[in-house]
């Protein structure tokens, strides 16, 4: 057996039992801030270029998010020449603020400064790595030596930031500080240091400093992220100076429930990126949050109604995929091919429609697909693996047919069939040719040429119905003719006036098939033959030939089965 696991070191949760997290619910959006156009971007095997980025930012400031980070001004001329045309484009709108990194180095963040100038709203977000680790290996250093680099930038922030006042007095400039591989430093020293950071930042309770907790390597269950941004949260001898942010990555597949749990924990902003792209894994998907929050009724602030917009601008921007199971902006996320599954959401949206529900309630659906705009795309799609509901659902949904819960199993059969004979999906203009095939366009032996309906009133309160025809029968024309008490039981009779008495009337149903004046009826006729039973479709303008033809079509569709097994034996 492979031994390698042994050189890892099993992460060492702090001992935090005062917390109080586990028993919190979200019950409002954290501050967003999209850092697609900075972590997401250096993440990219061809990153974005100018026109990419200015797409990528409008499409972030439609989606509605007020904090957007736009790059690393001071670390290459493109990123601060994207800056520079937002600033003097004037495409940033007057309510969202740009935020820019930059490292915690002093002649980075003189050029950063420069970059920034005549921005309305402006967040100079600094970092310098403080983890056990890091300090050990990268920087030779203890943690005095990561102090100092931090409070020598915070002093040189506060300095420049005040000069720049003074010249832009109108600007709104606020400071963010993370100390970087956060979840790999130690609490104490993890507070300690972002004390000292808003001392020197001379933060207030009226002009508080971003305290960003960035997971950057995910290095454990997502409680113990939890547990250390709780303990920030209620050791910080400046907490009420303070606004406190996560930046959780993806290393260990659970940023999204790492983010949660930290909003829980105390965080009031979250930076991440719309469909998780970052280093390495990726970030936490700020658009899976987004909408983790819509499904539990919780206003989450960005607006995805128009999802598969946003992920066509990320793709084409990005050259990367949205996988097709990617939560809620995947192709198939809403799509099921199960047999039971389809079965309960046809179930459910029948439920719905039926009943005018409040609140949604459609098994395996989390949520309304119409509401990130793909009302038109399926919910359901058939194969091999579909059953009874599923394709019950297509004609409904699709074309207006509303199968009788009886018929379900024996067109389910049909459309599994064929399923497993081509070996792939049906589409659902295949469903329907196939509905169409069986039930529709089933004119032999039987196929009725002429047709008289007519009532009569033999006393005041009882209706007689008369009905005569020609009726052809492998190509020999026959007359019947037939009275009841309406004109399905007028044509039975007139079917057995002339020999045709195998068959009984199980059960009727019948619907418009579309509105206005072009609509037509379709009828369902379930007739039973010994002890079996079939189903027969007719469609027509007239509901009273609609039923007729349901009737031939199942005897049709009797005669039609019976010659086959004769010619099998």
């Amino acid at each position: 057996m492979n031994k390698g696991y042994k050189k890892y070191l099993p992460f060492q949760p702090i001992r935090f039992p005062e917390r109080t997290w586990p028993e919190k619910v979200i019950d409002r959006a954290p501050v967003w801030c999209s850092v697609d156009l900075r972590d997401g971007n250096q993440a990219l095997v061809t990153p974005m270029n100018l026109h990419q980025k200015v797409v990528f930012f409008k499409t972030l400031v439609e989606i509605g998010f007020k904090e957007i980070e736009v790059g690393f001004p001071s670390a290459s001329e493109t990123e601060y020449e994207t800056l520079r045309y937002l600033i003097d484009e004037h495409l940033i709108p007057d309510d969202v603020t740009v935020q820019v990194l930059v490292q915690a180095r002093a002649h980075l963040i003189e050029k950063t400064f420069e970059a920034i100038r005549g921005a309305k709203n402006v967040i100079v977000h600094f970092y310098n790595s403080t983890s056990t680790l890091q300090r050990k290996v990268v920087f030779d250093t203890d943690m005095e030596g990561v102090i100092g680099i931090a409070m020598d930038a915070a002093r040189l922030i506060r300095q420049l930031a005040d000069k720049m006042r003074e010249e832009y007095p109108e600007m709104n400039l606020r400071f963010e500080y993370s100390p970087e591989s956060f979840s790999g430093t130690e609490v104490e020293n993890a507070v300690r240091i972002c004390d000292d950071v808003l001392e020197a930042l001379g933060a207030t309770p009226e002009d508080k400093t971003i305290i960003n907790l960035p997971n950057t390597v995910e290095l454990a269950t997502p409680n113990c992220f939890a547990d250390q941004v709780e303990y920030v949260a209620t050791h910080l001898k400046h907490r009420d100076c303070a606004i406190l942010s996560i930046h959780p990555h993806n290393d260990r597949g659970t940023a999204t429930a790492a983010t949660e749990l930290g909003v829980m924990a105390g965080a009031e902003r979250v930076e991440g990126t719309v469909f998780g792209n970052g280093e390495r894994t990726g970030n936490c998907d700020i658009m899976n949050l987004a909408m983790n929050l819509y499904a539990q009724g919780v206003d989450p602030k960005l607006d995805f109604t128009n999802m598969n917009h946003i992920k066509r601008v990320y793709e084409e921007c990005t050259h990367m995929h949205v996988h097709e199971r990617h939560p809620y902006a995947g192709e198939l996320v809403f799509t099921a091919f199960s047999g039971s599954h389809q079965d309960a959401i046809h179930k459910g949206v029948t439920y719905m429609a039926k009943t005018g529900a409040a609140h949604w309630a459609v098994p395996y659906l989390p949520i309304d697909p119409a509401d990130l705009g793909r009302q038109y795309e399926p919910i359901i799609r058939i194969n091999s693996q579909s059953g009874k509901g599923g394709a019950a659902f297509i004609m409904h949904r699709h074309f207006g047919y509303i199968l009788p819960k009886q018929m379900h199993p024996e067109f389910g059969a049909l459309i599994q069939e064929v399923c497993n004979r081509e070996g792939r999906e049906l589409k659902a203009e295949e469903v329907f040719r196939i509905f169409q095939r069986e039930y529709l366009r089933v004119h032999a032996p039987y196929d009725l040429k002429r047709y008289r309906l007519f009532e009569e009133n033999e006393k005041l309160d009882r209706v007689v119905v008369y009905f005569d025809g020609v009726l052809s029968c492998n190509g020999r024309n026959i007359q019947l003719s037939g009275r009841g008490n309406g004109p399905i039981d007028a044509f039975f009779k007139a079917l057995r006036s002339v020999g045709i008495t195998a068959y009984k009337f199980v059960s009727y149903s019948e619907h418009a098939i579309s509105t206005g004046a072009d609509s037509q009826a379709v009828s369902y006729i379930e007739l039973s033959h010994g002890d079996e039973t079939m189903f027969g479709v007719g469609l027509d303008h007239n509901i009273s030939l609609s039923s007729i033809k349901g009737i031939i079509c199942a005897i049709n569709r009797f005669e039609r089965r019976a010659q086959a097994e004769k010619q099998e034996k």
